[in-house]
């Protein structure tokens, strides 16, 4: 950021809409563009990152060495047990000689330096979870104890963590839809993304959901129609009936009208995060595709009329109003397209 201010010739403001702002953090280095061989201006730099720590200070560096794998997420380690290593980065680029042992009182400098940093920039208190600091369900949220959701077209980039949560439970979505006499393409609901979520759309009027365990074909769990939708009014309606148990898998279940026209089995679902960055979009999607199928297309907006789309979790504990709703609009679908 100060790098980028400082070369658009920007002053960082102080107050925003009556906001007093935090000091700009960082070092510019617009100095080094015409200089490459400068002397530094930027000395210290910490680093964390869920309990691992590093700070560097001219031309020394001391980090701690992990207690777990990166891919060992559910595992914790306390923060204390990490062992700090120490390189001399100008005579040891490479970081291949830990000499920790031969210089405790450089540890113990840079180590007050990182404590002073770590103090500054607000990281502490450590913490090395891993699980419960991706599980947007034990965060404060506006769905919490939600079970019946509406939605409407152009709503978008909806956080997860303030959508409904799908995971862990059987579900039902359900799509009001209207089909032109040209027939209908595109996004109806989705959330996440390509590396882990689901998707419901039409492809030239035919429904197709894909529940994406991850990016890998093998993990892209797919329940579609080819009956396409006749012109007029319709509900798409898809039913997942949960096995019970943490990450577990389900049956889906495809409906159009109240018929059912397609039902797959999804054998693991995701346990606590579909994505870090990807969002719950109405109507069209505005991350990365679930499948290449409409990858070309993106973002792929529904060409009908979407009158709203209904969420409804736990469905076996529906209420009287709501499943007297879906039924009625069920209901309405069926007779307008005869």
């Amino acid at each position: 950021m100060p790098t980028i201010y400082e070369a658009a010739g920007v002053t960082a403001p102080d107050v925003v809409n009556g906001t007093e702002q935090k000091p700009l953090e960082g070092v510019s280095l617009v100095y080094t563009f015409n200089q490459p061989k400068a002397s530094t201006q930027h000395p210290v730099q910490y680093f964390e990152l869920l309990g691992n720590r590093a700070i560097y200070k001219d031309g020394w560096i001391a980090s701690t060495t992990p207690l777990k794998l990166p891919w060992m997420t559910s595992s914790e380690a306390n923060p204390d047990d990490f062992q700090w290593e120490l390189y001399n980065i100008n005579e040891d680029f490479s970081q291949a000689h830990n000499i920790v042992d031969k210089n405790p009182e450089k540890l113990k400098e840079l180590l007050t330096v990182f404590d002073a940093e770590a103090k500054k920039y607000n990281v502490y208190p450590l913490d090395s979870s891993f699980t419960a600091r991706f599980d947007t369900s034990i965060r404060p949220s506006l769905t919490r104890g939600r079970t019946e959701f509406t939605y409407f077209p152009g709503m978008t980039r909806i956080p997860e963590g303030t959508a409904p949560d799908f995971k862990n439970k059987s579900w039902t979505i359900a799509a009001d839809v209207t089909i032109p006499p040209e027939g209908a393409s595109g996004v109806l609901a989705t959330i996440g993304g390509r590396f882990g979520g689901w998707g419901l759309w039409l492809d030239e009027n035919r429904p197709r959901f894909v529940y994406a365990l991850s990016n890998q074909p093998a993990h892209k769990f797919r329940v579609s129609s080819d009956q396409p939708l006749t012109p007029g009014n319709h509900v798409v309606r898809l039913a997942f009936k949960y096995a019970g148990g943490v990450g577990k898998g389900g049956t889906a279940t495809l409906f159009v009208d109240g018929k059912q026209v397609a039902e797959g089995n999804i054998p693991q679902t995701l346990m606590a995060r579909f994505s870090l960055d990807e969002t719950f979009d109405v109507g069209e999607d505005t991350g990365t595709p679930i499948v290449d199928d409409y990858a070309a297309k993106m973002p792929y907006r529904f060409t009908g009329t979407l009158h709203k789309f209904m969420v409804i979790l736990q469905p076996e504990e529906l209420t009287e109003e709501h499943r007297k709703e879906l039924m009625e609009i069920e209901a309405r679908a069926v007779l307008a397209s005869h």
